[in-house]
C-alpha cells in the first residue's frame, strides 16, 4: 500500500492584486485553514476532527541493473528464482554430441575440456551458470586459459563486472574486467588461436552490444509480487488489520494528558499489534473509537494480485505456470503437455543457440568442422514424440536406410570398403614353380 503524503497546510499561488480585490477584507481561506491546524498541533491529543489530505502516490520500480534486479528476482521472489533453476538445471544436464562434419565424434580434446572446464567446475556447473546469466542480465561471458595454442581451461564471468571495449568503427576489440577495483583488459593475441571471451547475449531491439534479460521484461510483474507479499507480511505483523486511528470523542473541551496519551500508545502497541495478538478484542475506555483507515484485504484481493503476476512472470521466462505451483493456469490439460511444452519453448531454444555459439569459438583452435548439439534422445519429456517419428519413419517404404537414419538425426552409415582376408588371398594366389623339379624334368 502507498505510503499517504500529508500535503498540510495548503499553500496556493498568490494571486494578484486585481483577483483579490473583491475579497480584500477577508483573510485568504488558506490562512484560516493554518491557525486552525496550529492551534490543533499545540494539544498532545486534540477531541476535534482529523484532516488528512492524501493521494496514492507514484508507483516505485526497481532499478533495471543486474544487481538490483538481481536481488529483487532471484534473491527474493519464489516464482523468479524457481523459474531460472529450472530453465539453467534442464539446459545444462543435457548430454552433448561433437561432430566432425557428419561423423560423432567420442573422444576429442574439446570434449574433455567442457567436461573438466578448471580444476575446481564440471560442464553441468559451468553450463548452469552461462544459462543463469542469460536468464537474469541477458549476457553471459566465458574466459578461455590457452597454453601453446590450445585452450585448457574455460571460467564464466560475472556479467556486471565485464565491459566491452569498441573501436573506431563500433567493433568489440576487447573486454575491460573490473574485481575489487582493480580493471583487467582482455585482449586477443597474436599467438592465440581463439578470442579470449565469448559473449553470449539475448536480443536486445535497443543495444548494438549488450542482451536483453527476461528478468528486465518482468520487471513490473516482479514488483507487483514483491510488494503483495509485502503487504501480507504487514498485515499479519498488525495482526491482520490494516491501518486506522484511535479517535477520543469526548466533550470539545476535554483532553487527553500526557500520561494518558502515552499509556494508551503502549497498551495498543504490545496487547493488539502483531500476528500473536490477533484476534484479540480491544477494550476502549469511554469516548475512545477505532476508525479504519485503510482498505480491507477482501476488497484488496492480494491472493489474486499475487498469483496474476506470477503468471506473468512465467510468461517472461517462457516455464508454464502449472510447473511452478501456480494455481488458476489451464492453458495445458495435463502436467506431461506442459512439461513437453517447457522442453520445447523454454530450454531447447536456449540450448540449441548456446552450444552453436560455444562449438564455432572453441572449433576455431582445432582441425576440423566441429559443431556441438545437445543429445535430444536424453530427453524423456520428448520419448512420446521421438517414438512417434520412428514409427513414421519405419514405415516409409519408398525411403533408403541411410535416408531414415537422416530423418531421425542419425548420420549416414560409414562406406564400408570390402577387404579380402590374408588367407584368402594366400589360397587365391597361384603357387611358384619348383624349380628343381621344372629342371629334372626338363632333362628328362
Amino acid at each position: 500500500m502507498p505510503r499517504p503524503i500529508l500535503r498540510w497546510p495548503f499553500r496556493p499561488a498568490p494571486k494578484s492584486q486585481e483577483e483579490n480585490g473583491a475579497h480584500a477584507s477577508s483573510p485568504p481561506l488558506h490562512e484560516k485553514m493554518q491557525k486552525q491546524m496550529e492551534a490543533k498541533q499545540a494539544a498532545p491529543f486534540s477531541s476535534a476532527k482529523f484532516y488528512k489530505l492524501a493521494t496514492t502516490g507514484e508507483p516505485i520500480w526497481t532499478n533495471r541493473d543486474y544487481a538490483a534486479l538481481a536481488r529483487a528476482g532471484y534473491c527474493r521472489n519464489p516464482v523468479v528464482y524457481r523459474a531460472i533453476r529450472m530453465i539453467a538445471e534442464a539446459a545444462a544436464s543435457l548430454p552433448l554430441i561433437l561432430k566432425d562434419g557428419a561423423i560423432e565424434l567420442d573422444e576429442h580434446p574439446l570434449l574433455s575440456l567442457l567436461h573438466r572446464p578448471h580444476p575446481g567446475e564440471s560442464k553441468a556447473g559451468l553450463l548452469e551458470a552461462v544459462y543463469g546469466h542469460l536468464l537474469s542480465s541477458g549476457n553471459a561471458y566465458l574466459h578461455a586459459l590457452t597454453l601453446q595454442a590450445e585452450p585448457r581451461e574455460l571460467h564464466c564471468l560475472r556479467p556486471d563486472r565485464v565491459s566491452l571495449v569498441t573501436g573506431n568503427r563500433g567493433w568489440v576489440e576487447a573486454w575491460d574486467y573490473t574485481l575489487a577495483g582493480k580493471t583487467t583488459r582482455l585482449q586477443q593475441r597474436r599467438e592465440d588461436p581463439l578470442p579470449p571471451v565469448l559473449q553470449l547475449r539475448l536480443f536486445a531491439p535497443l543495444s548494438d552490444h549488450y542482451g536483453f534479460a527476461p528478468l528486465e521484461a518482468a520487471q513490473t510483474a516482479l514488483d507487483v509480487h514483491n510488494a503483495a507479499a509485502a503487504w501480507s507480511k504487514s498485515l499479519l505483523d498488525n495482526a491482520a488489520c490494516p491501518t486506522g486511528a484511535l479517535v477520543y470523542g469526548g466533550p470539545d473541551s476535554a483532553q487527553l494528558s500526557d500520561e494518558q496519551f502515552t499509556r494508551l500508545k503502549q497498551e495498543l502497541e504490545g496487547s493488539y499489534q502483531g500476528a500473536r495478538n490477533a484476534g484479540r478484542p480491544m477494550l476502549l475506555e469511554g469516548g475512545l473509537d477505532w476508525k479504519p483507515m485503510g482498505l480491507s484485504p477482501k476488497d484488496l484481493d492480494c491472493i489474486e494480485i499475487k498469483n496474476q503476476a506470477a503468471r506473468e512472470i512465467a510468461l517472461a521466462f517462457g516455464v508454464p505456470p502449472m510447473l511452478l505451483g501456480i494455481p488458476g493456469d489451464s492453458t495445458y490439460s495435463n502436467y506431461r503437455e506442459a512439461n513437453r511444452a517447457f522442453w520445447r519453448q523454454a530450454v531447447l531454444p536456449l540450448v540449441h543457440k548456446t552450444l552453436a555459439a560455444l562449438g564455432n569459438w572453441l572449433g576455431s583452435a582445432y582441425a576440423g568442422d566441429l559443431h556441438l548439439s545437445p543429445d535430444l534422445d536424453a530427453i524423456e519429456a520428448l520419448s512420446e514424440e521421438r517414438k512417434s517419428l520412428w514409427e513414421r519413419v519405419s514405415r516409409a517404404d519408398f525411403l533408403t536406410d541411410d535416408e531414415k537414419r537422416l530423418a531421425v538425426g542419425y548420420g549416414m552409415r560409414p562406406t564400408q570398403v570390402k577387404t579380402t582376408p590374408p588367407q584368402a588371398v594366400l589360397s587365391q594366389t597361384p603357387a611358384a614353380p619348383n624349380t628343381v623339379q621344372q629342371t629334372k624334368k626338363e632333362s628328362e
